[in-house]
């Protein structure tokens, strides 16, 4: 009766050291570089915080129609400092778009679309970005081709696409407008995968803006849509796929 019980132990314990094992490596010498380079793809999505000044003369309610997938490029440029922390510049294109759009409100209930010819279309906002993310990278010790990290650092992000402040197009229909640059808190982590010629690393990371991203110059002799709008801070989540 104890033979079967012994084979099975014994095939247990070598289940465990087969998994313990470790496995050959790929790209030994890939952290000991000092600088290395790369290109980033990746997906995001763009969403705004309003703070509403319900005081506000002739107050409409603004809010996002829903939150629209964009995409994302950049080049990576990544400075060893030891072991474990990594200084990454990634600069880079962001593409995303986010609409505006302006609700009727009466006393605590928000209806329908403000009912006006000039706000019956959505305001568009973006869609092209210059980012420039500084970042730290701490990476964990490595398992044998995985290695889990954390990034988190600042990105000035500038909108291309932005007009300067007050300045709207005779037949456009915008009536608010976003500032042209911005500074985010990025924090995310991932994990690098060490293939056989490269690494490749896939990221969670979110985004939020420091500033307050309202124009306050409303359109001339419609003031009262950026008026409704006390603060706006951007927020951004990012899938990013890093290949190094």
């Amino acid at each position: 009766m104890r033979k079967p019980q012994l084979i099975i132990s014994l095939l247990l314990i070598c289940l465990v050291v087969s998994a313990q094992e470790e496995r050959p490596r790929n790209l030994t010498a890939f952290d000991l570089k000092k600088i290395h380079f790369g290109f980033t793809v990746g997906l995001n999505i763009m969403d705004v915080g309003f703070t509403r000044n319900y005081e506000a003369e002739g107050f409409s309610y603004a809010d996002l129609s829903y939150l629209q997938p964009g995409f994302q490029v950049s080049i990576v440029s990544d400075l060893r400092l030891n072991k474990n922390w990594n200084l990454r510049l990634l600069p880079g294109i962001s593409f995303g778009s986010r609409e505006i759009y302006f609700y009727e409100y009466d006393e605590g209930v928000v209806g329908d679309l403000v009912e006006i010819p000039r706000v019956a279309n959505p305001v568009p906002l973006g869609p092209a970005f210059l980012d420039f993310p500084l970042h730290f990278k701490y990476r964990s010790l490595r398992l044998n081709n995985l290695r889990p990290y954390v990034v988190g650092g600042v990105n000035f992000r500038y909108d291309m696409s932005a007009k300067k402040p007050g300045v709207y197009d005779a037949d456009s229909d915008e009536y608010v407008k976003f500032k042209r640059g911005d500074l985010y808190l990025e924090f995310g982590f991932g994990v690098d995968n060490y293939l056989k010629y490269f690494k490749f690393a896939p990221e969670l990371k979110l985004a939020v803006g420091l500033m307050n991203m309202i124009d306050p110059d409303g359109r001339t002799g419609q003031p009262q849509f950026a008026n409704s709008i006390a603060y706006a801070r951007s927020y951004i989540i990012m899938l990013n796929f890093h290949f190094e």
